[in-house]
């Protein structure tokens, strides 16, 4: 006859269950239930955006300069590297060659950025 186990520990387990699932699923309910939007003053005027088009674009503009330099930056280290290490093995000079062609392609992109950036603003109609 195998032992059951007593009626007490199932039911403290089921207990600890249902804590589990009913303490994280309240707190969903809790969030999701708050009428935040009731909460705003009809009076005023509520802006869905932070910035303007304008802003917007110009914040853009240096993120994509900063990280076509940082590349190209990388790019021509690269370049320097195999350059240094190629002790006169023409294809580890070809790669250093292509390396820093790829580093004045990045650097011109970034030149360009602002350029682009201006088109773009200009379609938009910014």
């Amino acid at each position: 006859m195998s032992p059951t186990p007593h009626p007490t520990s199932r039911t403290r387990r089921a207990g600890r269950l249902a804590r589990r699932v009913a303490v994280p699923l309240a707190g969903v309910v809790l969030t999701l239930a708050l009428p935040r939007a009731a909460l705003a003053d009809p009076g005023e005027m509520t802006y869905l955006a932070a910035n303007s088009l304008p802003v917007v674009i110009a914040n853009l503009r240096a993120w994509i300069m900063g990280i076509l330099a940082a590349i190209a930056s990388l790019f021509l280290v690269l370049a320097g590297v195999y350059w240094a290490t190629a002790g006169g093995d023409p294809s580890q000079v070809e790669k250093a060659k292509l390396a820093l062609r790829n580093a004045l392609v990045g650097y011109g992109l970034a030149v360009l950025a602002p350029v682009l950036l201006q088109v773009v603003q200009g379609i938009v109609g910014g």
